[in-house]
């Protein structure tokens, strides 16, 4: 039991490393200012109701973590928008 435990814990390291230090990092600079407004109204600084789109749907099924993670990515180096292809 305490080595299938101790399998589980180290599975688990593994993927936290793999995802690395930021998580989840934004892909876009678009998608960074999405994840901004979102983290706002869910933080109560905003209305969920003035939300756009693709930030109401982060809003809803994202944790105020996860938020803070893509929208605290660095911006350098990032375009603006990503393209579909």
């Amino acid at each position: 039991m305490n080595l299938r435990r101790a399998r589980r814990r180290r599975a688990r390291r593994r993927l936290a490393n793999a995802k690395g230090a930021t998580g989840m990092p934004a892909k876009s600079q678009a998608q960074q200012r999405a994840a901004g407004a979102a983290l706002s109204a869910k933080r109560g600084r905003t209305k969920a109701s003035e939300l756009k789109r693709p930030s109401k749907s982060m809003y809803s099924s994202m944790s105020e973590k996860e938020l803070e993670k893509l929208a605290g990515t660095k911006t350098r180096d990032k375009p603006k928008h990503k393209s579909k292809s």
